[in-house]
């Protein structure tokens, strides 16, 4: 609900404030008055284009405001956190302003967060409907004909079950899509990689074997030089005439007889004895690796020809170690066995899909019949409703017909609108003049108020081309409509002006020799004789007072 709208600096208005009512607002004024320039400040907090031109006093910036009750629209608060605005469910009100600078840049608050305009107008929209002359954005949007429609059928719990149905089969679809494409990306790569893994299979290389084939090898490429250099070493160690441990042994025999004479030669007499049994162990050692060394021409072209192919290998991969081919091998594997299990999955998944679509299919046959049930019913009150409000050659027609499966089922649903009894029905947005529309709108949303979370509704100039009866009639469903949800309407008529919970008078006054919009809310008196002159003129006739007084009661 709009509670208060402040505009400042905006066209011919200098500043003011306006108050509404929860219920029904209706403001009147003489042509030229400003009631438009009212709608079109109103706008700017809507999320529409402003420029320089809306300033009054270019040296100052324009503001317009406006303080809303949030009355604890669910949508407008999820929106509101989505983007970080703070917004508290028990909080009673949020403030839209727009600021307009005298450099043209224009700036955008919601609670004093800025936003961006495409922010403010998903924000403004569910806070204010405005329709103006001309205007068939809501009416011949096809979903707001469809939520018509639904609001009428009773459909919001058929038709949320439904949502989540095509949710879950959208996602199972896109899940499959996603294997599908795997699927051929593996097919595309399976025959090289088979080839790459194959060879990788063939070779059959072991942890470190490069590395020890290329030890091995420096090995037995020396082996003469190393068996030469251990025959001399061992000869020296164990054999010959005298070899060294040999000598080991005699010098601490020698020792061991004087050991008794000297405490120190105890010490050197053990230190011998260890270094015999030390240069013993290592002459054995030495001998058994002597007998490890064989040169074998047959073995070194084996480990020439493993070499080769393993470094073959990791070049063609780009790696230099067998852990590194190994695992590169590994990889591969796991790839292959991806394929090979990929269509497991694939059978899988369209199992979901197809459970998914056929719970999907079935609540969208459901929803689909629930909407062809409210077609006659909801052509039968709305053209009614046109008859009552001086349109009664008017027919409304709504078509549904199959579409593609969305969030709000498989229908595509049209209003087409005849105006005069031509039988040539053509979709509204084509056919309906402004004045038509704005009634048709009235019509259709006084059917849906209480089914459709609506926002204030802002009506600029419904009564286009009615009077008397007719005017009455819009009077009656307006205040009807109001019981429920916020009003606000610029009339001309006196029959719909007598109806209003709030009359704000639009008026002309001259400030300081400049021409200067004002606006005021009327009671009393003063209410019955505006809306007097409204029906005979500057100075109203006690008749036109009297006739005044009745459309207020």
């Amino acid at each position: 609900m709009l509670k208060n709208l402040y505009i400042h600096n905006y066209a011919i208005i200098e500043e003011i404030s306006i108050d509404f009512s929860p219920r029904l607002n209706v403001i009147t004024g003489e042509t030229g008055a400003g009631k438009s320039i009212l709608m079109g400040a109103l706008s700017l907090i809507l999320g529409e284009r402003a420029d320089t031109s809306v300033l009054l006093n270019r040296a100052k910036k324009c503001v317009v405001e406006g303080t809303f009750t949030t009355e604890n629209r669910k949508r407008l608060l999820a929106l509101l956190r989505e983007n970080d605005i703070e917004a508290e469910e028990d909080s009673p009100e949020i403030v839209i302003r727009r600021e307009i600078g005298a450099n043209g840049k224009s700036r955008a608050f919601v609670n004093d967060i800025p936003v961006n305009l495409e922010l403010l107008r998903q924000v403004s929209t569910l806070l204010v409907d405005l329709h103006r002359q001309f205007d068939t954005l809501s009416l011949s949007d096809s979903r707001f004909q469809l939520d018509v429609v639904d609001s009428l059928a009773g459909s919001s719990d058929l038709l949320q079950s439904y949502s989540e149905a095509f949710l879950k089969w959208k996602h199972s679809t896109d899940e499959l899509n996603s294997l599908n494409e795997r699927k051929n990306s593996f097919n595309k790569e399976y025959d090289y990689q088979k080839f790459l893994f194959d060879e990788l299979d063939e070779a059959g290389f072991v942890d470190n074997e490069l590395e020890d084939a290329d030890a091995e090898l420096k090995v037995l490429g020396n082996s003469e030089a190393i068996k030469s250099a251990l025959d001399g070493a061992g000869s020296s160690l164990s054999g010959g005439d005298q070899p060294l441990v040999h000598q080991l042994k005699s010098i601490q025999h020698q020792l061991e007889s004087f050991a008794k004479y000297h405490h120190a030669l105890n010490d050197i007499v053990g230190r011998l004895h260890s270094a015999q049994i030390e240069v013993k162990d290592i002459a054995e050692e030495i001998s058994r690796v002597n007998d490890e060394v064989v040169y074998d021409p047959a073995r070194i072209e084996k480990l020439n020809e493993r070499i080769s192919i393993g470094y073959k290998l990791l070049k063609k991969h780009g790696v230099q170690t067998t852990a590194q081919l190994l695992d590169i091998q590994r990889q591969l594997d796991e790839k292959l066995k991806q394929v090979l299990s990929i269509d497991d999955q694939l059978v899988a998944k369209q199992k979901e899909v197809d459970s998914s679509f056929a719970t999907m299919s079935e609540l969208a046959t459901r929803l689909s019949e629930k909407r062809h049930r409210q077609i006659k019913p909801l052509q039968d009150k709305v053209n009614a409703l046109l008859a009552q409000v001086g349109m009664p050659n008017a027919k409304v027609k709504v078509e549904i017909a199959p579409g593609s499966f969305d969030v709000a089922g498989k229908d595509d649903v049209e209003f087409l609108f005849d105006a005069n009894k031509s039988n040539r029905f053509e979709p509204v947005r084509k056919v309906a003049s402004g004045g038509e529309l704005s009634r048709l709108m009235l019509s259709i949303k006084s059917l849906v108020a209480e089914s459709m979370d609506l926002p204030t509704l802002i009506f600029d100039e419904i009564d286009t081309g009615i009077s008397g009866e007719a005017a009455r009639q819009v009077g009656v469903i307006m205040h009807a409509l109001a019981r429920s949800r916020q009003l606000i309407t610029i009339t001309h008529q006196p029959q719909i002006a007598g109806k209003a919970d709030a009359h704000l008078f639009v008026y002309k006054e001259i400030v300081n020799d400049k021409v200067r919009t004002a606006i005021r809310q009327m009671t009393g008196d003063e209410r019955i004789t505006a809306i007097a002159k409204m029906l005979s003129g500057e100075r109203p006739t006690a008749a036109a007072l009297e006739n005044a007084k009745e459309m207020m009661n």
